[in-house]
């Protein structure tokens, strides 16, 4: 019989609410069910919540097809996370780096973003690196997920006729991003260099897309392991 304590106080109503977040934030969407079996919650306890968390505004109800067989009916509900669910994600930036770069830019130039979000795309770059040039070469997209979900992102990787996508289901800079692009444009580059091949940003979670997608055209990962020489080369 599945657990519903955690449905009985203010607490641990916070730390499933959390919970239901992480999972959207990994999954993007989900749909009542889906979200009862993964936390082990009851039917009456998850609506509980998400009814709770819907008048909240932090997700947002839709219907769609559901990923389950389903009889005949309404199409099952999926949950998303609304701009404010993304923020009770974790989020390294606020308010006042907004600001700061806002003000960097009106005292030293717009130059001085573009250096700053160069700067902080290569401290990724340095983060994840080491894991990605650890792999295989058709497992360095998964190894790069993985080493960005780490890094605060919950990212994932999926496979299409054109190629692979790296999608980021949370961005820890969203709300500077959204005001700063080059942010975006930086981090996109450096992805690049990590997989030493062009690759293209898609969608944006800080121009209001559900995740930040971005694309490996089909073949353009190199079939073997890079030389110590040209992994030097790369860097």
């Amino acid at each position: 019989m599945k657990n519903d304590h955690d449905a009985s106080g203010g607490t641990a109503d916070g730390r499933t609410r959390d919970r239901v977040v992480r999972l959207l934030l990994e999954g993007g969407s989900a749909t009542a069910a889906e979200l009862s079996r993964q936390l082990g919650v009851s039917p009456a306890g998850i609506r509980r919540h998400l009814d709770a968390m819907v008048g909240d505004g932090i997700i947002t109800p839709t219907e769609s097809r559901s990923r389950e067989p389903r009889g005949r009916g309404r199409p099952a509900k999926r949950y998303a996370l609304t701009e404010a669910g993304h923020r009770a994600g974790p989020t390294a930036y606020s308010d006042l780096a907004a600001g700061a770069l806002r003000f960097l830019a009106e005292v030293v130039g717009p130059s001085a973003v573009s250096q700053f979000a160069e700067g902080r795309a290569s401290d990724l770059e340095r983060r994840v690196r080491s894991a990605v040039v650890a792999a295989d070469p058709a497992d360095r997209p998964a190894a790069l997920a993985e080493a960005m979900t780490a890094a605060g992102y919950t990212a994932s990787v999926s496979e299409l006729p054109t190629g692979l996508q790296i999608c980021q289901h949370h961005c820890p800079v969203q709300f500077v991003a959204e005001r700063f692009p080059a942010l975006c444009d930086a981090e996109t580059a450096a992805l690049a260099r990590v997989l030493d091949t062009h690759v293209q940003r898609l969608a944006t979670i800080a121009h209001g897309d559900g995740v930040c997608t971005t694309h490996i055209p089909a073949g353009a990962l190199p079939s073997c392991p890079p030389s110590p020489s040209s992994e030097g080369s790369a860097l």
